[in-house]
């Protein structure tokens, strides 16, 4: 049977954490702003709401930009700057080899995600994708993920995985809908809550795990009934 991988895409695919370092030390040269500057800036953003984020950094700054000039800024230049996490595309190939279906499940801005899908070539190396903007669902809702399976031709059963770095987002939310989790660490202790089936460090060992992972029988995950509960089913 085949079996269906939903991907997160920032600092799970692409290393976002690294981009936004490079995107900060330009952004304080640009502006001037003291030495220290690009380290608050790190430190500032906690994956809280972007535009909640350059309200702040306007008001410590006293920048003259609006909140919203800055974060169009950092949309268009953000995907210049992010880079896939090594062999991404070979380790997506691989599993697409062996008979799998994968899709990437983004929460963000639809202009910076999709620029960032079709810069580093996912765009053409998955089955499918869903952007939360463009169809005004967010993780961890279940819906999204419904969404990106459609958008892959295909329904989740619980043999299917959701993979990523967030703890609330992705593994909460695979949860959600009855599926596989599989959390990337990125070297770091699970924090609390309902914890992810497999943990990996990086990338690469993700895929691994996955590749090695047996099939289970086909089983179609249905949509609650209007005004049930969603899912909570392994």
């Amino acid at each position: 049977m085949t079996r269906l991988a939903l991907f997160d895409l920032d600092d799970t695919l692409t290393d976002l954490s690294g981009a936004f370092s490079r995107w900060a030390a330009e952004f304080a040269a640009r502006h001037r702003l003291p030495d220290d500057a690009a380290s608050w800036l790190i430190a500032a953003r906690r994956g809280g709401p972007m535009d909640r984020f350059f309200a702040e950094v306007r008001q410590k700054f006293a920048l003259a930009e609006p909140a919203e000039q800055l974060w169009a800024s950092y949309r268009a230049r953000i995907p210049q700057l992010v880079q896939l996490y090594p062999n991404a595309l070979a380790d997506l190939g691989t599993l697409r080899a062996a008979g799998w279906r994968i899709g990437i499940v983004t929460n963000g801005m639809q202009d910076n995600q999709l620029a960032k899908l079709h810069r580093t070539g996912l765009a053409k190396a998955v089955d499918g994708y869903c952007v939360s903007a463009a169809v005004g669902l967010r993780k961890p809702d279940p819906r999204i993920f419904r969404l990106a399976a459609q958008n892959c031709g295909t329904t989740l059963t619980p043999g299917d995985w959701v993979i990523g770095d967030s703890p609330d987002l992705d593994i909460a939310g695979g949860h959600n809908v009855g599926l596989r989790t599989l959390w990337i660490s990125h070297h770091r202790a699970w924090p609390q809550g309902r914890p992810p089936h497999r943990v990996a460090i990086e990338l690469r060992e993700a895929v691994r795990i996955l590749s090695e992972e047996p099939a289970p029988r086909a089983t179609a995950i249905s949509p609650p009934r209007p005004g049930a509960a969603p899912s909570k089913t392994d």
